[in-house]
């Protein structure tokens, strides 16, 4: 197993983001693709799914305690953390209020928002909660897989959901999970999402290994030894990097400054020496750990497998369970696992590997593999490189990283300029080369004019 020539551990943490489970794995959809359902099988006893009383109280607490910064996030998540009820969470705001003292709170709130109604956006609005809502694209797209218990779709509810979280000026956001069917239609899920009104969008790419058998939970962790078959809606690497890149295209031409794409947002960060807030692409991991309905702490919300519980917060400090040389250990195997085609890789300051949960065991060398995603990563990359190294060039200059667009636009003229001005016909408004729109197209420059109204006119000069 290749490692780093030598062996590193991160600081102990003075920060760390806790995502909540306050109803465990309970979710009153049956989303396919969903890898948390299953964890219910975890606690075969359990009658009741609820992080409450006691409990409660002690994770809040420790969580500010804990936190050695002025401020603290709770991350409320599921299954569906609605299931929990409005009242559960004014309880959780008295507590945070008693524990908080010289701390600011800030609570975020994932919901699948089908369960939304006018009194939860109120609420969310008067204490300033941000809102992630689950939203895969078009109905078609979101109904693929996003489904309640019966098979039935959600789509509506969930747009009415974001109706009503707009009327009430309820900030949120967008996740949406990329899939075998939605992630071929790039442009179209990303003008939706802004059409939608999602000024921050997050793309989580799915891929799932699930065991043959002989396994108590379907879905994997990625040091199963046993024999595995990809789940069908896994997205395909390839896939992937296109869909990054075709969205890329339409953003750094048009959205930059007023669309914040998270990939983007922490590439960039990456490119210009940064840290980039997403466990993703960070050098190490480790302080975004989980807790379940009854205490338990796991190393991450995507590794809540017996082998990564921490332990519980009845019988030890929140973060003495974050600082333990457990956890310590789980976030560096993420620089000190590298394979050595991962040391070597010319983006590896970009991507640090991957999230470790898609680095699976290869079974037939006994080692760990690159990352699913791989080559996905590296066709974005390569292609946003001279679009990251002028933003982190205009950062480094204090200006604005949106002054990339103009930058792009005169790129795209002059390339269109050199590569299509001597077949192009200004009585037809178009090129021999096909790379140029027709007359009343709008302009690939941007400006939102027709082609005939703005660079048509400029290229017929520039023939020849």
């Amino acid at each position: 197993m290749a490692r780093i020539s030598k062996t590193v551990f991160p600081l102990q943490p003075v920060a760390f983001q806790v995502m909540i489970k306050p109803v465990g794995p309970l979710c009153n959809l049956n989303c396919s693709y969903c890898y948390y359902l299953e964890k219910q099988r975890l606690y075969p006893d359990t009658r009741q799914f609820l992080l409450d009383g006691e409990i409660l109280e002690r994770f809040i607490r420790q969580n500010i305690e804990g936190n050695q910064v002025p401020v603290v996030q709770f991350v409320w998540q599921g299954g569906e953390p609605a299931l929990a009820g409005i009242d559960y969470y004014r309880r959780a705001l008295k507590i945070q209020e008693k524990y908080a003292g010289n701390k600011q709170i800030e609570n975020v709130f994932q919901t699948n928002g089908t369960l939304l109604n006018d009194e939860w956006c109120r609420f969310f609005y008067q204490n300033r909660f941000l809102v992630g809502v689950s939203l895969d694209g078009p109905k078609e797209m979101h109904d693929r897989y996003r489904v309640n218990k019966g098979g039935a779709p959600t789509w509506e509810k969930v747009m009415a959901a974001i109706a009503l979280l707009r009327k009430h000026h309820v900030e949120f956001n967008t996740l949406t999970v990329l899939n075998d069917f939605n992630a071929r239609f790039p442009l179209e899920v990303y003008h939706f999402l802004k059409e939608s009104g999602s000024g921050f969008i997050q793309f989580l790419p799915v891929a799932e290994r699930l065991a043959v058998g002989g396994s108590p939970l379907m879905i994997t962790d990625p040091l199963y030894t046993g024999e595995t078959v990809m789940a069908p809606w896994s997205l395909d690497a390839e896939l992937y990097g296109d869909f990054l890149v075709a969205v890329f295209d339409e953003w750094v031409r048009n959205d930059v400054g007023k669309v914040f794409v998270q990939q983007f947002d922490v590439t960039l960060a990456n490119w210009a020496g940064e840290m980039p807030g997403l466990c993703v692409f960070s050098a190490m991991c480790g302080d975004a750990p989980a807790i379940e309905h009854n205490g338990d702490v796991y190393s991450c919300d995507h590794f809540v497998f017996p082998q990564f519980k921490l332990g519980n917060i009845l019988e030890k400090n929140l973060a003495v369970l974050i600082k333990s040389e457990q956890q310590l250990r789980f976030g560096a195997d993420k620089k000190n696992l590298l394979v050595a085609g991962c040391i070597d890789c010319d983006y590896r300051f970009a991507c640090h590997g991957g999230c470790p949960k898609n680095r699976y065991l290869n079974t037939n060398t006994g080692q760990i593999d690159v990352n699913y995603f791989c080559s996905g990563y590296k066709k974005f990359f390569s292609h946003v490189h001279p679009f990251m190294q002028f933003m982190s060039d205009e950062l480094k200059n204090k200006r604005p990283p949106a002054n990339v667009m103009e930058w792009v636009r005169k790129n795209d003229f002059r390339n269109a300029i050199r590569g299509t001005a001597k077949h192009y016909s200004p009585k037809s408004g178009t090129s021999s080369s096909g790379s140029l729109p027709g007359r009343n197209d709008p302009c690939f420059c941007g400006s939102g004019m027709k082609f005939k109204n703005c660079c048509m006119s400029k290229l017929s000069r520039n023939r020849g």
